[in-house]
Formats: structure tokens, sequence, C-alpha cells
């Protein structure tokens, strides 16, 4: 009886549950009442109809604001740490620093390193090249292989007799000479043997006045005469000829048509013997 009231009790308690705070209180004087009368009865009569849910109540007045309470105990260390985050906008630069001070002293230098490998070889040479033009002709050198002689005579003892109007002076001794161009053909007669162009130098001292020229081949030639009027100088001659064959004889001669004979001066101007000389050179 006591557990049937008992669950009675409780349903009406959870239905009452709902009602505002202000309805409970005035109801529990009611409900104690009940109970006793309940109790009273020796036969329980049957479950009434639930009755219906009473409106809601009023909502009581906000109570006052409690006191803040004691500071609870500090709780454990962080917590595990969260993923890391995107990284954030760049900003933008700051303002340059000042300069700072010069570079430090410079070390000293370090030792040279091992040298290398030797490398491969150089490539393969390039095929030669086409012959490039032919340049202009340069200026006409000095030959220096061409001919020279030197052939002289000393007085006295060399002509000692006079040179007849057509006859030719002697040089019967040999100076220096170079090549075989120009040859001895007789005391007063020498060969040019190739065809070229050759100098003629001569000088002879003389007692009269006179003249002497050169011949090629036994021919005057005209453009060579040399002489003095009056007085004790030498005749000296210089000139150019030009062969046009091999082998031309040449002379130094008293030129015909003069009317006095030439007599080579001994012992000129001192004791001495003096010399008479003839130089050819071959130039071209």
């Amino acid at each position: 009886m006591s557990s049937h009231h008992d669950h009675n009790h409780h349903e009406h308690h959870h239905h009452d549950h709902h009602h505002s705070s202000e309805s409970s209180e005035s109801d529990s004087d009611s409900s104690a009442s009940i109970e006793l009368e309940i109790e009273l009865e020796i036969v329980e009569g049957k479950r009434g109809h639930r009755g219906h849910r009473g409106h809601r109540g009023h909502r009581g007045h906000r109570g006052e604001h409690g006191c803040p309470g004691t500071t609870g105990p500090t709780g454990p260390n962080n917590g595990i740490t969260g993923a890391t985050g995107p990284s954030g906008v760049t900003g933008s630069s700051g303002v340059t620093g000042p300069t700072g001070p010069n570079n430090g002293v410079t070390g000293a230098t370090g030792p040279s390193g091992p040298s290398g490998p030797t490398g491969p070889n150089n490539g393969i040479t390039g095929a030669t090249g086409a012959s490039g033009a032919t340049g202009p002709t340069g200026f006409v050198g000095i030959n220096l292989s061409l001919s020279y002689a030197d052939f002289y005579a000393l007085m006295p003892g060399d002509n000692s007799a006079t040179v007849a109007v057509g006859a030719d002076v002697e040089f019967p001794s040999d100076g220096p000479f170079l090549g075989p161009d120009i040859a001895r053909l007789g005391p007063s007669s020498f060969n040019l043997a190739a065809i070229g162009t050759y100098q003629i130098l001569f000088q002879v001292s003389v007692d009269e006045p006179g003249q002497l020229e050169v011949t090629l081949n036994n021919l005057s030639q005209a453009y060579t005469v040399v002489g003095r009027a009056t007085g004790t100088s030498q005749i000296v001659g210089m000139c150019l000829v030009k062969t046009l064959t091999i082998n031309n004889p040449l002379t130094i001669r008293n030129p015909a048509g003069n009317s006095t004979a030439l007599t080579i001066t001994p012992l000129a101007g001192g004791a001495k013997s003096v010399s008479a000389h003839l130089i050819i050179t071959r130039l071209s």
C-alpha cells in the first residue's frame, strides 16, 4: 500500500514539476493533506484519469548576483601545440640601417692548390684555307750577289810609254773582285760577260791637257768623254753602260781625232808611285 502510494506520489510530483516555482509552494500543503487522507483509506480505489497539465506559472524574479567564487586551482600545463597556421602576408621593408664598419682585415693568402691534370691534346688541325690574292709587286731591292772588280796601274813602272791617240790606258794589276761577270782580257781590256747595267769609275794622272773615254765592243761611247784643259790634275770619269748581249769588251781610251798622246804621270805630287784605277760594278 505504501509503495503504491509512493508511485502515485512520484507521478503526481513529476506532473507538477513543470509548474513555476510560485505554484509549487502553494500546492505543497495540499499535497500533504491528500497524502494523509490516502493513508487512512483501507481500500484503494481505481486510478483516476490524468488531469490536464496546468498552465505554466510566471517566471520568478531574478535572484541577486552571488558572490564570486574562489579562484580554482591552476590547470595542467599548456595543451598539445596546434598545427602551424598559414604564413602571414609579408610586411613592408623596414628602413635601411646605418652602414656598418669597414670589412675586417684581409686574411693571409692560402697555399696554392695542386695543379689539375693535363687536358687533352689540341683538336684536329683544320683543312688548309684557300690561297690569298697575290699582293702588289714590291720595290726592287739591292741585289747583294752582283759582281764587281777593281783593276789598277802603278806609275812609275806601268804605262811607261805615252798613250797614243786611239790607244787604251793599261790597268795591269787586279784589286778586289766578286763574281764571274767581270773578267780581265788583257792589260787594258776587260770583259762584261752578262747582259745588264754596269757602273764605270776611272781616274788617271796625265801631264798634258787631254781626254779619255769608255769604249764598248771597240766602239766609242760619246757620252762618257771626260778631260782637262790645263794643269797637272787627274782625269776622272764615271758613267753607266748597258749591255744587250753577252761578252762585251770594255777599255779606257785616248779618243781618236785628238792631237796629243798622253803621258801617264809617275810620282805625281811626291816620292811614291801614283795609281790609276778602273772600277766596274754590275748593278743589274
